[in-house]
């Protein structure tokens, strides 16, 4: 089963990815996985994407592509993949459609996660993180003890400016891959409000995954 995620920033794309892999028994590909590692491991294109870094200008898409088609052949890949964070444009989305035809490959589902952006802002700007054990709250759906909140938090990725930012470029520049994939008769929308175990039951109801397989 071969699969692309598609959602806004805070949407639970990685939380949700987890339980997909697991029940699924297929390989989770993060592209800011690959890039990390690539970089760590220093292969060629490793130290190709590192200049670009560096330099804080956009990375080609001739590069990134040759990370994911480099990853797509590795052997836990063969019994399919969730693709997380790849494509995020057009012609990345047209490279996958060429790359997957020419090794006989197809996707089979490409996963959106629906949210409002009045309801991720509420998600991420309540979270607070603790420095000594690592636990992240939320002031609102989990509230920390009382006796912490002095301790706690705030990263500043999870403000509301940096947030309304990153939900501006997602709609702008991702959100259209919806509308190419529709095209194609493969998008699953799947409501992402509600616990994680019910939007984890929502998303493997539509994957056909057996209601006995944990979520």
């Amino acid at each position: 089963m071969n699969l692309i995620f598609i959602g806004p920033p805070g949407a639970g794309k990685g939380t949700q990815a987890e339980t997909i892999v697991r029940a699924c028994g297929i390989a989770q590909v993060s592209t800011g996985d690959i890039i990390r590692a690539a970089i760590r491991s220093q292969t060629a294109l490793g130290i190709e994407f590192k200049k670009y870094a560096d330099a804080g200008v956009l990375v080609p898409d001739d590069l990134v592509n040759r990370l994911v088609e480099a990853r797509l052949v590795q052997p836990d890949c063969a019994a399919g993949f969730l693709l997380d964070g790849f494509p995020r444009t057009i012609p990345q989305a047209d490279w996958l459609q060429q790359s997957l035809a020419k090794s006989g490959l197809r996707l089979e589902h490409v996963l959106v996660l629906d949210v409002a952006d009045s309801a991720i802002l509420e998600r991420i700007t309540g979270r607070r993180s603790d420095p000594i054990t690592g636990h992240i709250y939320h002031l609102r759906f989990d509230p920390p003890p009382p006796h912490i909140v002095d301790r706690l938090v705030h990263r500043p990725d999870d403000t509301e400016a940096v947030l309304s930012k990153r939900l501006r470029e997602y709609h702008d520049k991702t959100a259209p891959l919806v509308d190419y994939y529709e095209r194609l008769g493969l998008v699953r929308r799947i409501d992402a409000v509600g616990s994680l175990h019910d939007v984890s039951r929502r998303i493997l109801t539509v994957l056909g995954v057996p209601p006995s397989v944990p979520a």
